[in-house]
């Protein structure tokens, strides 16, 4: 089957950029230049396709209560806040991570999910199995819509707000906070992003995104491709599923307990007695960063102690350009302590590297964890 194209597919192809299939979709690797990309978004803003990503709306009088049993995190903290989002995880009944992502809610009937591409399709089977399960003969099923119509941009970078609201002239945009969104003029614009610095997603129809692209564009913005978004998240500290993630984790061993909230005893939701259980008990491995001295680690990587025990291994790896040294996820036992040194095998070689807790630079600047590691690998 043919990779599926955005409606960007000829404009990013006369932008000059490589194109690769990602995820069953042919995107944008990049235009020239990864390191040039990754560099406009860190000192000023870039604009990526991430058309890929799915919308997926959830309607009704009992879509909250629905949402508050699918997902692991609660929508009830965004009672009485339309336009506020929240990011949780999606999981099974073992706990395994089905999916991150970005819930809004819109109004108190109507929320915007925002799913992965490559979990999209089964993530929406999966919502709407689970919906006619849950309302049975006492409630009414929500009504769950894709929208195929809808593309989404991602402007990113320090500047990035600033620029998108002048070419808009939407200046309110500036006062939105994180997790915040705007809808007007059939856009949604929405202060998130997987970039670690400021700037909006935008929610568009996929005809609008042509003129959208090109305005931003012509104010200044970079165009940047696939290989600047895994850098820039990796430094971020943010996961991608399919590696940093999977079915077979659940949100404790994926530095993600933080989103799984237990604190209503009477709110039931899909996986809670497998993730209570485990937070009780305490997980057995956890996802922590490495900063290597040399050497760039890969994902399979396998990482063990100064004795030579096993550790565990890379999830994720790569040269990042804003730290210029290697740096990962690994998921490790979670008894390994944090500043420890550890060994990541790289073709044979064993090179040094230290466990920190991600992420490794946020908003402009390298975490305080970070520099005094990178301090410690000079020395």
């Amino acid at each position: 089957m043919a990779a599926r194209a955005t409606p960007l597919r000829a404009w990013h192809l006369a932008q000059g950029a490589r194109m690769v299939e990602f995820a069953d979709w042919e995107l944008p690797l990049h235009y020239g230049s990864q390191l040039a990309e990754h560099a406009a978004v860190r000192e000023a803003a870039g604009l990526f396709d991430v058309s890929h990503m799915r919308p997926l709306d959830v309607s009704g009088p009992q879509a909250r209560d629905f949402l508050r049993y699918a997902l692991a995190n609660d929508v009830a903290r965004l009672d009485g806040q339309d336009g506020k989002a929240l990011y949780t995880v999606m999981v099974q009944e073992d706990g395994g991570i089905l999916d991150d992502l970005i819930v809004t809610r819109r109004t108190a009937r109507e929320y915007r999910l925002v799913l992965n591409a490559a979990r999209a399709e089964s993530d929406t089977v999966h919502l709407r199995c689970l919906a006619r399960r849950w309302a049975g003969s006492q409630r009414a099923a929500p009504e769950i819509q894709e929208r195929p119509d809808l593309g989404i941009l991602a402007c990113q970078g320090p500047v990035a707000a600033r620029q998108l609201a002048a070419v808009l002239d939407f200046p309110e945009l500036l006062q939105r906070k994180p997790f915040s969104t705007l809808e007007r003029d059939q856009l949604f614009l929405s202060r998130t992003g997987y970039t670690g610095e400021d700037g909006f997603e935008i929610i568009a129809p996929g005809d609008r995104l042509l003129g959208l692209a090109d305005a931003l564009v012509a104010a200044g913005v970079k165009p940047a491709g696939l290989a600047a978004r895994d850098s820039l998240r990796l430094e971020a500290g943010l996961n991608l599923y399919g590696q940093d993630m999977t079915v077979a984790d659940s949100p404790a061993r994926s530095n993600l307990d933080w989103t799984v909230d237990l604190r209503d005893p009477e709110r039931e939701f899909l996986g809670r007695s497998a993730l209570a259980a485990e937070r009780a008990q305490g997980a057995r491995q956890a996802l922590r960063g490495l900063i290597l001295k040399d050497g760039i680690a890969r994902a399979g990587c396998a990482v063990s102690s100064r004795e030579g025990l096993p550790l565990g291994q890379v999830t994720s790896g790569l040269f990042a350009p804003s730290l210029r040294r290697g740096i990962a996820l690994a998921r490790l036992t979670s008894d390994t302590p944090l500043g420890a040194t550890v060994f990541v095998s790289l073709r044979g070689r064993e090179h040094v590297a230290l466990v920190v807790q991600p992420p490794f630079w946020r908003r402009g600047r390298p975490c305080h964890d970070v520099e005094e590691r990178i301090r410690e690998h000079d020395t």
